[in-house]
């Protein structure tokens, strides 16, 4: 198993990995020109496909946008991602269709060992993301490795989420608790 499937599969990955490196240069060389351009403007759409290529139709980001690879991101269609969004994807991220994620929001997958004598090396497992369709995250909100928040929830402005949301609730706080359910 290569360390870039260990890293999606939730396992510890050596992070110096050339294969892991290659792939975080190609994703730092893109988001600076991203990051330069207007939402929509010249070369928008290429550069939006060429970071993240896994972009559902009538999907946008509005830059700066931040990530670790893109490529292990998956948006759904009609997605709305704010400005200042930070998704580190060591595993995958997927965001369902019709989701408004506010500004700010960070959507984190990576997990760095409990042992410190552990996290002094180069090592870290990511556990995924997943965004059900028809969400709407507040803006600040962050949402911790391995969380799943169902179809149709709204999580809080600065919500801290660290435990799956089922569908049809709202969460709020840090750490998030259901406050309602649709």
């Amino acid at each position: 198993m290569t360390e870039r499937e260990k890293l999606k599969n939730g396992l510890m990955a050596n992070i110096q990995d050339p294969e892991l490196q290659s792939l975080l240069r190609r994703a730092k060389a893109l988001l600076p020109r991203f990051n330069a351009c207007y939402l929509h403007g010249p070369d928008y759409d290429q550069l939006l496909r060429e970071l993240v290529p896994d972009m559902g139709e009538g999907s946008a980001i509005a830059p700066p946008f931040h990530c670790d690879y893109g490529l292990n991101i998956h948006i759904g269609k009609e997605v709305f991602i704010n400005y200042d969004c930070v998704f580190l994807d060591g595993a995958d991220i997927h965001i369902g269709d019709h989701v408004l994620i506010g500004p700010r929001c960070q959507l984190l997958t990576p997990q760095h060992p409990f042992d410190y004598l552990e996290r002094r090396k180069p090592i870290e497992a990511s556990h995924g993301v997943r965004i059900g369709e028809d969400c709407w995250l507040g803006g600040g909100v962050i949402v911790c490795p391995g969380v799943s928040i169902g179809k149709r929830c709204i999580i809080g402005a600065g919500s801290v989420v660290t435990k799956d949301i089922p569908d049809d609730c709202t969460a709020v706080g840090n750490p998030a608790r259901i406050v309602k359910r649709h």
